[in-house]
């Protein structure tokens, strides 16, 4: 039987088959973790003693060219829920179409930037169509998995914190209408802060209200009670920890003190769901960012959220201090802990080549012709890295070069040789040049650190959106070149060894160090297991394992490591590659253990 809601304000407020339930849930995201993990990680989170767990669906990922659906390997979302179904677990899904989850644009496709006067999240004709194909394609792989068809989706979430953003409550409706003309059938709810402020832009009348919050949950119920005065309490997302933006400390939150403000919202007969229960990890370039009103904050690559269940699997404090705590109110955990998953042993290891980013461009992307410097995604593109280049006339013996509407970090180049690098963060930033009688030709290498995943500047367009400016006078004519990256072609390495056979067209050529660069480094491992990739002294840049996009690292951390994932691995030789944008370390090392920086205590009143 599905699960039901009563109108009493005593008790769990749900029934599931007919006896009072309430749900502890945990929040999992099947896109973070290699399909080939995702038996492991719910295996764990089910010891931990959830009875649910809870997913967002990234639209962005399963429709990455308008009009074309994924929903295999990686995308297969349905395969995900039939897998925790198979456990015997119930799962919410959150289709979206707005995600958050600290993801590349909330979870929004980039396509929907290249019209540049479309309005996201509300009742735009243009969004809404856009989000009905979407519910078109996604809505089908889910609803023959709900509850009251033998399936265990118990509910769906409309939109997601929607309150924070506005108040069209038109656009929530039409979400609600077209999920329930689609044949969605099972418990909908919207989820919000838990504040007056939040709330009154959120709700949807006829949905269940949920709060989103990770401390003082009697306040937070109280709240939830003024706009709800009947039905199921429900913390849809009880944070237990916290993300990461690269210059800042790794966050995390005290076991104890999570463990006993979860102990105080069970106490109260609510439903909740732990965020995150297991993090997992932002491969790729899918990482979202921040702006709190001053400056851009992009996330980093590993999603690990001090949760109970971390980045590698790890049952940490956290886990045994949850585990505690939902036994005693829910009841005893039937299931034992898992072992330990095995690592890799440690070594280092030299490059066997290198090759200049600036030397296999033709590899890497098509250039086209532009009369002004577009964004990234005027020109089709979405993730990675995007090449700028024109031709300046001279002389001019002193000039400044400044770019208005960087997003988000530019390598700036005169004749191929750096002159600098320009940041979002520093508008006011400009270069100093000098342009010789027979001019000089000036590259812009910039790149796409995440576009923003919450709050008003949602509408985050990569690349220049502005104008590149020498001594205020702008500069037209520009060959453009998307260079995405993911999957990286073959690349024409020079190799560092010597009586090695390389490309004989390329064998003169002078390939520096000095980044932008890409780095070969062959690891010889006996079986797969998980490993860390780690990268002392060097810079910033993006790291490829056997072909799959690992992430991104960067010297001011806060993380060292990248974690990869026993299945990107395979016995023998393995390939990885590294592009260092600026300069080079003298070796790449695998380790045993994750280094996620110097840790710094998350605030606990949110």
């Amino acid at each position: 039987m599905p699960l039901t809601v009563t109108s009493s304000t005593t008790g769990t407020g749900f029934l599931r088959n007919g006896v009072p339930h309430q749900f502890v849930s945990a929040a999992v995201h099947y896109f973070r973790i290699h399909p080939d993990q995702w038996r492991d990680r719910l295996l764990r989170l089910r010891a931990m003693g959830v009875n649910t767990v809870e997913t967002y669906v990234a639209w962005n990922l399963h429709e990455r060219e308008r009009g074309s659906f994924d929903f295999s390997g990686w995308q297969d979302v349905a395969g995900f829920v039939r897998l925790a179904g198979e456990l015997g677990l119930d799962v919410i899904v959150r289709p979206g179409p707005y995600i958050c989850g600290e993801w590349e644009f909330g979870g929004l496709p980039a396509w929907l930037l290249a019209d540049r006067s479309i309005r996201l999240r509300l009742s735009d004709p243009r969004f809404l169509a856009a989000v009905d194909s979407w519910f078109d394609a996604v809505l089908p792989q889910l609803t023959p998995l709900q509850d009251d068809r033998g399936g265990p989706i118990v509910a769906m979430g409309v939109e997601n914190e929607y309150g924070s953003y506005g108040n069209d409550t038109d656009y929530l409706a039409h979400l609600r209408d077209g999920m329930l003309a689609r044949d969605v059938s099972c418990l909908l709810f919207t989820a919000d802060g838990a504040e007056d402020r939040f709330q009154l832009g959120g709700r949807l009348p006829g949905v269940l209200t949920t709060g989103t919050f990770g401390s003082r949950p009697e306040e937070a119920l109280d709240c939830l009670r003024r706009h709800q005065p009947q039905g199921p309490l429900v913390c849809m997302e009880f944070w237990d920890g916290w993300f990461d933006h690269w210059g800042r400390p790794h966050r995390v939150r005290d076991p104890r003190d999570a463990a006993e403000a979860l102990d105080a919202l069970l106490a109260t007969g609510a439903s909740v769901n732990i965020y995150m229960a297991h993090g997992g990890t932002n491969f790729g370039w899918w990482n979202g960012a921040n702006h709190d009103g001053a400056d851009y904050l992009p996330t980093v690559t590993s999603y690990d959220y001090d949760a109970p269940v971390g980045e590698a699997g790890e049952l940490t404090p956290k886990f045994h201090a949850f585990r505690e705590v939902i036994e005693r109110r829910i009841g005893p955990v039937p299931h034992p802990l898992p072992a330990p998953l095995p690592r890799l042993a440690s070594q280092a290891v030299v490059a066997t080549g290198r090759v200049a980013l600036r030397d296999c461009l033709d590899e890497l992307g098509k250039p086209g012709q532009w009369l002004e410097p577009e964004p990234m995604e005027t020109v089709g593109q979405s993730l990675g890295l995007i090449h700028y280049r024109t031709r300046l006339r001279g002389p001019l013996t002193t000039t400044e070069l400044r770019v208005d509407g960087l997003a988000d970090r530019a390598q700036v180049f005169l004749d191929g040789e750096s002159i600098g690098v320009l940041e979002r963060n520093r508008p006011e930033q400009s270069i100093a040049l000098s342009v010789p009688t027979s001019g000089a030709e000036l590259e812009l290498l910039v790149e796409n650190q995440g576009r923003i995943n919450y709050g008003p500047l949602l509408a985050d367009r990569k690349g220049i959106t502005g104008g590149v400016l020498l001594d205020g006078r702008y500069q037209f004519g520009w060959e453009i070149r998307p260079l995405p990256l993911d999957p990286l072609p073959e690349l024409p390495f020079l190799l560092d060894r010597p009586g090695r056979p390389g490309r004989p067209d390329r064998q003169d050529e002078a390939t520096g160090t000095a980044g932008p660069v890409f780095h070969r480094f062959e690891l010889d491992i006996p079986a797969p297991a998980d490993g860390f990739l780690a990268l002392p002294g060097w810079t910033k840049g993006v790291v490829w394992l056997n072909g799959f996009t690992l992430g991104r690292y960067w010297e001011i951390g806060p993380q060292h490591t990248l974690y990869a994932p026993a299945p990107l691995w395979r016995a023998g030789r393995n390939e990885v590659v590294v592009l260092e944008l600026h300069e080079p370390g003298t070796a790449l090392e695998l380790r045993d253990e994750p280094d996620l920086g110097p840790t710094e205590t998350a605030r606990c009143d949110f």
